[in-house]
């Protein structure tokens, strides 16, 4: 009897149990309803195999994919107010900062800053973080750009923001407005210092973000089908009394509007990128000076 229990009884059971599987094995495309499979996502840099959809990036994700040989340094950002305002609605301000925070630390943000590299260049990147409580801006994220703009004129590097936001963030108020001035004085920090500015526009880039750094880059890239924009559409629409346009505020609509630069796959990103800033950076021949009046060629 304690050879059936102890052994042919767990061996029966471990054949019919019901094995548990991971919830995230498979993910639905939000263009085109395709299940993927996580593996086949991945290596797909997140890009539905079927349609074409961008689905959105992690920033540590986008940060391998862009610097040379996937080597960065993440730079430790300034120490903010959690909750100036002391603000509430169903829950407490501090309190959703923890659940977004989770296990990614207690003064992470919706803003990561890293340097390093990118097609050979010194590089400073700012990618956001749209699963951070939709990559809203408060003062975190603006001390984040101020951070990124003054490493960039320090290391004489070029500075890459990738913006993925809903806008400024509620709970902090005013103060997350006066970011949009503060990001865009910052901005200006780097094209006087004569370093390159390249925005690289994704999925969604709204609101206070769109109205303040994300338009300023020197050069402007975008994901293909990302909404940019600063209200949304159906406001729009109830406000003109108009139906919009179809593709209105996506990256394709803007680029023949010449709001965008150009609108790059994921896959050739990196590659765009080596190739801006390397003609960005490059040092043309140096002047030849022509000669003084009334000395050489003018006496012809």
């Amino acid at each position: 009897m304690n050879w059936l229990t102890n052994f042919v009884l767990p061996k029966i059971r471990a054949v019919v149990a019901k094995k548990e599987v991971p919830d995230n094995l498979w993910h639905k495309c939000p263009g085109c309803g395709q299940m993927l499979f996580h593996r086949e996502l991945e290596a797909n840099l997140h890009v539905c195999a079927a349609c074409g959809h961008h689905l959105r990036l992690a920033p540590d994700r986008r940060l391998a994919m862009l610097f040379d040989d996937s080597k960065y340094t993440l730079i430790e950002l300034p120490k903010t107010l959690a909750d100036p305002l002391k603000f509430r609605d169903r829950k407490r301000y501090a309190e959703r900062l923890k659940e977004a925070q989770g296990t990614k630390g207690a003064t992470r943000d919706a803003a990561l800053v890293a340097h390093g590299t990118v097609g050979g260049a010194p590089t400073v990147i700012c990618a956001f973080d749209f699963g951070f409580m939709g990559g809203s801006m408060g003062i975190a994220v603006g001390e984040a750009l101020l951070a990124a703009a003054r490493l960039a004129v320090l290391q004489e590097a070029a500075l890459i923001v990738i913006p993925s936001s809903g806008g400024a963030r509620m709970q902090e108020g005013i103060l997350s407005l006066m970011q949009m001035p503060r990001t865009t004085l910052a901005v200006e920090m780097v094209k006087e210092s004569g370093r390159p500015y390249v925005v690289l526009l994704a999925d969604p880039t709204t609101g206070g973000v769109s109205a303040s750094f994300a338009m300023l880059g020197d050069v402007t890239l975008a994901e293909p089908g990302a909404v940019i924009g600063f209200a949304g559409a159906r406001v729009i629409e109830e406000t003109i009394r108009e139906k919009l346009p179809d593709g209105f505020q996506r990256s394709e609509y803007l680029l023949e509007h010449g709001m965008v630069d150009i609108v790059v796959h994921r896959r050739d990103l990196k590659a765009t990128l080596d190739r801006i800033l390397g003609l960005l950076f490059r040092k043309g021949p140096p002047a030849i000076a022509a000669p003084a009046a009334g000395r050489g060629w003018d006496r012809a």
